[in-house]
């Protein structure tokens, strides 16, 4: 079973070493989802939430205009596995061939789901399972920091 989750914001965390670390907080029913991710991921998702571009295009843009130019479309994005520290999520997508539809499934890093799902204003969905194992209270969380 999955929940569609929203993103709550871009936040840091501090490392057990004290270094600081980019967090994107996903918002999944009563709970809140931390996933570490890399500054530049943080960046991307930060200037899609803002509805912002970069000076050349990101990763994710280039990836959205290349699936928009050959007839595809991003469906979801679904957060569907956790083992240990990782996060493990899959792009799901359309095209329509020769009248026929058909679907594909990417693998993908949830940083680079999340930053292209904003983009495309598709849904973010956390398998169940995935919000029990790493869903926290969103008290948590302190909102100055997001």
């Amino acid at each position: 079973m999955v929940q569609t989750a929203t993103v709550h914001g871009v936040g840091v965390s501090m490392s057990e070493e004290g270094q600081e670390v980019p967090v994107v907080l996903l918002d999944a029913t009563e709970k809140v989802v931390p996933i570490y991710i890399s500054p530049d991921q943080a960046r991307s998702i930060q200037l899609a939430l803002n509805g912002e571009s970069f000076d050349r295009p990101l990763t994710q843009d280039l990836l959205v205009e290349m699936v928009t130019e050959f007839g595809a479309a991003i469906d979801t994005i679904c957060i569907d596995d956790l083992s240990g520290q990782t996060f493990y999520a899959k792009i799901h997508t359309e095209q329509y061939r020769d009248g026929e539809r058909r679907t594909r499934t990417f693998d993908a890093r949830p940083s680079d789901g999340i930053a292209i799902a904003l983009r495309v204003d598709c849904p973010i969905e956390l398998e169940e399972t995935v919000v029990d194992e790493a869903g926290q209270p969103p008290s948590s969380y302190d909102e100055s920091s997001i």
